[in-house]
């Protein structure tokens, strides 16, 4: 249990220090996990488009291009719309183009392509006397609640003007937010004209997937606003922008800089992230959020289409490469992008994830894994397997619910990899100290041990006690005797090959009623019941061991009498003694730390070698004391009365072993036992005479080999009758040798 209980302990470290570090690193691999649960998360619970939603995306799509041919359209029709859609109400309208650059396709392009100088220069003063695109364009902006839309870069291009106010509301969020060193916007004059500047960029992922957009972003020390809040704010007709971040009125953070809490903007108060980013709820593409300019400029769009809403302008035709990724799609409009921003705005659907969301992932996928690590070890192996995918899918629920329903967006990934990685490194360190254990009962039980009681204790081996207990046990001690007459002649591949044949039959009748082999000492076998396992009938199984152990050893005299005569020689018969007593025993690892072996030690083994002894005197095989034959009062026994064995100043009521149960209920083991007992009786009542009597007249009435028994009784009965009845007498028989 102590190696088990190291080798897990060290497997908790280690897995550990390989699964947690991960929540403090928070590698891009781990990101990567991240975004892909939370875009399951919208994949499965989309954000519904509701046709009501605030805004609508007046697109250049193929229908348009088809009708006023290809991007860039001249800006005059561009004004053209930007007046249609202000005669609609729009209440803001936002360009996500950049016009970088003079109008293209005007008419004072179209004079340098006529090939006729005369005719090219006539041209050219009537064109001169008219307005040029762009003063057309921007005198449309000048009347219209419009954002034009600019992109930051990395190089420094013109400064960038400010056309809406910044109010900071606690420290300077400028190191927070995404810096550029400048940025391309639209030309000057319709920079002038246009209410509102707003930035297209958003955060890419690795994968290009758009799932935070910044509200605000930093040109330079220029704050600017992203075109959908720029947007926002045009449409309330408001003049600027809060910006609260930490430790601001009511935003306290003890004093440490933490970024940017929430941006403001009119009637909306917008929660963010530390950098002004905001995460949408998408909803899948819906054709009633857009709308073809080939419509708008047409007349075909009702007014209460555009009445009252903030109008996204852009590019709806794959061709014109605006495409964007999203968690829900692959390949959306760059302009749905924007719109869809201010629809999670208005409806309050704007994704959260709190800057406490790393710890609190931390401290759950912490206890999570202390929680299964734990469990593993003292659980059962179904219950811990049961556990672990439960508590994963309890994570997945938990983190699910609070994206559904209250837009906060939790990793359960994490927390479940804590889970698993735990349970694996927990499981496989179990397995491994288990099969230890198990080979190791093999190896140090299979050869002296049942096979049954082997596989109970490879299953189970923190059943095993080894360090030593006191248990109940029953004791086998047998002995072969004359071993000296019987080797005698016999060479020593001879006499290996005897053993060999005598100890296979003996230790296979102990390990088949699950005894334990403690140790043969040289023709000697020590075995024991009850341990290292309980065994509930543990006199019973011995005592039928000892009657297995008899009938073998008749069978081996058999086979070596029948080899003899085919060889033309006498072979000498052999015979055992077997000892069984009941008791208390030490039981454990016994030895040096070098070198030790599960043994026995204990009074109760001393005196079972006694009974061996014992039956020598009687001239018998098998000598039980009364402790074994209570407890199988069932079998047939020979009460032998009481010895004294040497070492032992108290007496101990000894039994010959006749045979089992069948046998004890045999009407020859009856009237055998009925006879017997009256010797007994005479004995004890000191008429030595009659009891060596009748002890003769058994002797010539039992069976073999039971007749050496009375012949033993009749000499010492006779010995005590010459000697008389002394005082103090006592029918207790002191034995004198082992």
């Amino acid at each position: 249990m102590l190696k088990r209980r190291r080798a897990y302990l060290l497997a908790l470290l280690a897995a550990a220090a390989l699964v947690l570090p991960w929540g403090l690193v928070q590698p891009r691999a781990l990101d990567d996990l991240r975004n892909f649960v939370f875009d399951s998360f919208q994949r499965l619970a989309p954000r519904a488009y509701d046709p009501e939603a605030p805004t609508r995306v007046v697109g250049v799509d193929e229908k348009s291009l088809k009708a006023y041919g290809q991007w860039p359209w001249p800006r005059a029709r561009l004004a053209e719309l930007v007046d249609r859609l202000r005669e609609l109400g729009a209440a803001s309208i936002a360009f996500d183009f950049i016009f970088a650059e003079a109008d293209r396709a005007g008419a004072s392009q179209l004079v340098d392509v006529i090939p006729d100088a005369r005719a090219r220069a006539e041209v050219s003063r009537l064109v001169a006397k008219t307005p040029s695109g762009d003063q057309i364009f921007a005198q449309a902006l000048t009347q219209a609640p419009a954002t034009l839309g600019v992109t930051l870069t990395d190089s420094v291009v013109a400064p960038l003007p400010a056309k809406s106010g910044i109010v900071i509301a606690g420290d300077d969020p400028a190191p927070f937010l995404v810096a550029f060193a400048g940025a391309v916007g639209p030309e000057r004059r319709l920079v002038d004209a246009a209410q509102g500047l707003g930035a297209t960029n958003w955060l890419p992922d690795r994968d290009q997937v758009v799932r935070r957009v910044p509200l605000v972003t930093r040109a330079g020390d220029v704050l600017v606003p992203s075109l959908a809040l720029e947007a926002l704010r045009i449409a309330q007709g408001e003049q600027a922008i809060v910006i609260r971040s930490s430790n601001a009125s009511g935003q306290t953070a003890f004093g440490k800089q933490t970024g940017v809490n929430a941006v403001k903007v009119g009637a909306f108060e917008i929660e963010t992230g530390p950098s002004a980013e905001v995460r949408p709820r998408y909803s899948h593409s819906a054709a009633a959020r857009d709308i073809s300019a080939k419509d708008v400029l047409e007349g075909r769009v009702g007014r209460d289409e555009i009445d009252g809403r903030i109008i996204f302008v852009g590019a709806l035709a794959t061709g014109l490469g605006d495409v964007r990724a999203t968690p829900l799609e692959p390949v959306v409009p760059g302009v749905d992008v924007h719109a869809q921003i201010v629809e999670s705005i208005a409806s309050g659907a704007l994704l959260a994830r709190p800057d406490w969301a790393p710890g609190l992932e931390f401290v759950v996928a912490a206890l999570a894994f202390l929680l299964i690590m734990g469990l593993l070890y003292v659980a059962p192996p179904l219950a811990s397997a049961a556990v672990a995918p439960l508590a994963v899918i309890g994570l997945f629920a938990g983190a699910f619910y609070l994206f559904d329903r209250r837009g906060v967006l939790l990793d359960p990934a994490y927390p479940s990899l804590a889970i698993i990685g735990g349970y694996l490194f927990g499981a496989v360190t179990l397995w491994r100290a288990e099969t230890s254990a198990r080979r190791h009962v093999r190896q140090a039980f299979g050869k002296f041990v049942a096979p049954a009681v082997v596989d109970r204790l490879a299953e189970h081996p923190e059943r095993l006690v080894l360090g030593g207990e006191t248990r109940e046990l029953t004791v086998l001690f047998s002995d072969l005797r004359n071993f000296s007459r019987i080797s005698e002649g016999m060479s020593a591949r001879e006499l290996t090959q005897f053993m060999n044949d005598y100890l296979t039959p003996m230790t296979d009748a102990i390990l088949e009623q699950e005894g334990t082999v403690d140790k043969y000492m040289g023709d000697a076998v020590l075995a024991f019941w009850n341990a290292p396992l309980d065994i509930d009938d543990h006199p019973r199984r011995a005592v039928r061991a000892a009657l297995m152990m008899r009938a073998a050893l008749m069978d081996l005299n058999r086979r070596r009498a029948e080899a003899a005569a085919a060889a033309g020689r006498e072979a000498q018969p052999a015979a055992m003694g077997l000892g069984l007593h009941l008791g208390p025993c030490s039981v454990g690892n016994m030895g040096s730390i070098r070198r030790f072996d599960y043994s026995i030690l204990g009074d109760t083994v001393n005196l079972a070698s006694r009974l061996e002894g014992a039956s020598k005197a009687f001239q018998t095989d098998i000598v039980a004391s009364s402790a074994v034959r209570d407890a199988v009062p069932d079998f047939a026994w020979i009460d032998l009365g009481w010895v004294r064995v040497l070492g032992k100043t108290e007496a101990t009521q000894v039994f010959a072993l006749a045979g089992d149960g069948g046998a004890a209920g045999s009407d020859s083991y009856v009237r055998w036992r009925k006879a017997h007992d009256l010797m007994r009786e005479d004995y004890e009542s000191g008429q030595f005479e009659v009891a060596a009597e009748r002890a003769s007249t058994l002797a010539r009435s039992v069976p073999e080999p039971w007749p050496a028994l009375y012949v033993a009784l009749e000499e010492r009965y006779l010995t005590l009758a010459r000697e008389g009845l002394q005082d103090n007498w006592s029918s207790v028989w002191n034995l004198s040798s082992k």
